[in-house]
């Protein structure tokens, strides 16, 4: 029998973007406000649909530099100015996950330093950068005062799923660099990964083991006094990608 379009269900494909950052030493991801149905005025994670004539790691630093003005870099490079760490995360498919037709997403993780204020844009009435705390609770109140609603889809899945991952990635990988300016301190370095865990680590134990750590940081020379007090020296990412010995996460 020929080949018959017409006698397969409608089916799309999206990407969606878990942006996080840290951002008044908490981890946040980017959020939207729906400005169209399904879910009009609730929040979700950006992304969109995929093109006919794009890959989908094409879609999805397309939608990264859309919605956020960043490119996409090789992670196994130091990062580059106004440059974001992004890879695929999980892809989801459950036949009920969007009421418009059958859409399969494939989520990626995109990780950046502090970002600047987002603008809306395509179908999104509103964005802004919320604690990933925040986004995941399903009643209450946010900072802001806003009531909390469950993000749309099931993008709380999607949301939660990528901070694990960052949050385990960061264990045994370089990643946790991907959070930082080019040059940065231990300090901010220590509360990039105090962030992502939601714990609190001893200044003087976690600078001994990333100085340690062959290749992970590479003394700058410089010294900087943004973090007030004495200089404090400067680092940059080091060659490895892999760390030895990891740096294990705090039992809480």
């Amino acid at each position: 029998m020929p080949y018959d379009p017409s006698a397969f269900p409608p089916f799309a494909v999206t990407v969606d973007l878990v942006v996080l950052t840290v951002r008044r030493h908490a981890l946040c991801a980017l959020a939207v406000r729906r400005g169209e149905p399904p879910f009009q005025g609730r929040w979700a994670l950006p992304g969109g649909f995929v093109r006919a004539d794009e890959d989908l790691a094409q879609a999805a630093a397309r939608e990264l530099a859309e919605e956020t003005g960043l490119r996409a870099h090789d992670p196994a490079v130091p990062a580059q100015d106004n440059g974001a760490h992004l890879e695929q995360l999980a892809t989801y498919g459950d036949p009920k996950r969007d009421p418009r037709m059958r859409v399969v997403s494939v989520a990626h993780l995109a990780l950046a330093p502090d970002l600047p204020a987002p603008r809306a844009g395509g179908d999104a009435s509103n964005a802004r950068y919320a604690p990933v705390e925040e986004l995941l609770q399903q009643a209450g109140y946010g900072r802001d005062g806003e009531p909390v609603a469950p993000l749309a889809f099931d993008h709380a899945q999607i949301l939660s799923d990528g901070v694990e991952r960052a949050r385990s990635k960061i264990e045994y990988s370089s990643l946790a660099t991907a959070f930082c300016p080019t040059e940065f301190t231990v300090g901010e370095l220590r509360r990039v990964y105090e962030a992502v865990w939601g714990v609190a680590l001893d200044p003087r134990n976690f600078h001994r083991k990333v100085t340690g750590t062959p290749g992970f940081l590479v003394p700058t020379g410089g010294t900087t006094t943004r973090q007030g007090g004495r200089p404090a020296q400067l680092f940059r990412a080091g060659g490895a990608t892999l760390l030895n010995p990891p740096m294990l996460r705090p039992e809480v």
